[in-house]
């Protein structure tokens, strides 16, 4: 990746956690702290050196409010704040960070800094408020630690990257979800909780009890949305049928999603693949597109809309990982 796409994947993914924390308070601006939260469950090398450290999302949570806490006491201060409720974003609006956050994001990226969650992390447990190396101290680590092996592991080149077709318009991704991977396949397998993580469909028709090669069913999205303003898919858009294509229990799981009503549409392969890591389980995400043979290719306008292409499946791919990993926080 460039330095620029690594810098708004990055700002991308790491806004959407953080709005996420933040909605927990019912907030809707997000600060260093909420930032700092984010990397605790980001699937790059500083949730990696986070989480070697033995800091989780729920210790570090803990450490915040407590930081907070103590900090309005210095001040006389004896407040006894609401705890924190479930995550509401996106359904609960818009999302903005505060002015010192947008400021060390743009530390991160000034220089050679790749703009990466690695720079992000280093620029926060030198932040000058002395917050979050506050919060580092709280969770036993110290910003020497944390520096240190961050150098050691961004020595290691980052592994290639395959698509699950080549000749497919396909893109990966990685993340990471909180929780034990016979937690995380048990979500997966279970085809009537779709739903839950791959956002549009509301409901799934004559699901199997658990996922099996060959096994398929229907899934609808609703007629409106929760407003109650009419949903912008095509009514053609509105059914859609799921096949598992492969699957290695508790390793990986494969759908292929076709529309019935839509003679014209491409095959959507959605390719998960698990395995435990520290704290949690690592992800890998696969999506393509595999084009209706009916259609007529259009090399040209392909050619002219791959970087609006690549984008968009980077996003699809990114709100996969998210909706499995939000279900767990």
């Amino acid at each position: 990746m460039s330095t620029f796409t690594v810098a708004a994947a990055t700002m991308q993914t790491l806004s959407m956690t953080a709005a996420e924390e933040a909605s927990r308070r019912g907030e809707h601006t997000g600060d260093i702290d909420d930032m700092f939260l984010a990397l605790v469950v980001n699937e790059q090398v500083a949730g990696q050196v986070l989480r070697s450290l033995g800091i989780t999302i729920d210790g570090a949570r803990e450490a915040v409010a407590a930081q907070h806490a103590d900090q309005l006491a210095s001040l006389g201060i004896q407040a006894d704040a609401p705890g924190p409720g479930r995550i509401t974003f996106p359904d609960s609006g818009e999302f903005s960070w505060s002015e010192r956050a947008l400021t060390l994001l743009q530390r991160a990226n000034k220089g050679k800094k790749r703009g990466d969650a690695s720079a992000v992390l280093r620029e926060l447990v030198r932040e000058r408020s002395g917050l979050i190396e506050a919060i580092v101290r709280r969770l036993g680590a110290t910003p020497e630690q944390i520096a240190g092996l961050l150098d050691e592991l961004e020595r290691y080149p980052a592994p290639p990257r395959h698509a699950i077709d080549a000749r497919s318009l396909s893109g990966v991704g990685e993340s990471y979800v909180s929780a034990p991977l016979v937690e995380v396949w048990s979500l997966l397998a279970d085809p009537a909780r779709m739903p839950e993580w791959d956002r549009g469909p509301v409901c799934v028709e004559d699901a199997p009890t658990e996922a099996a090669i060959g096994a398929s069913w229907t899934m609808r999205i609703a007629d409106t949305e929760e407003d109650g303003t009419p949903m912008r898919a095509r009514p053609e858009r509105r059914r859609s049928r799921v096949e598992v294509v492969d699957l290695v229990p508790q390793r990986a799981i494969e759908w292929a999603t076709t529309w019935p009503d839509a003679s014209d549409a491409n095959t959507r392969r959605v390719r998960i693949e698990l395995e435990p890591t520290a704290g949690g389980t690592h992800l890998r995400v696969a999506l393509a597109w595999e084009r209706n043979p009916g259609r007529r290719p259009k090399p040209l306008r392909r050619w002219l809309m791959r970087p609006l292409h690549r984008f968009a499946i980077w996003m699809q791919i990114s709100q996969l990982g998210a909706g499995i990993g939000r279900l767990f926080r």
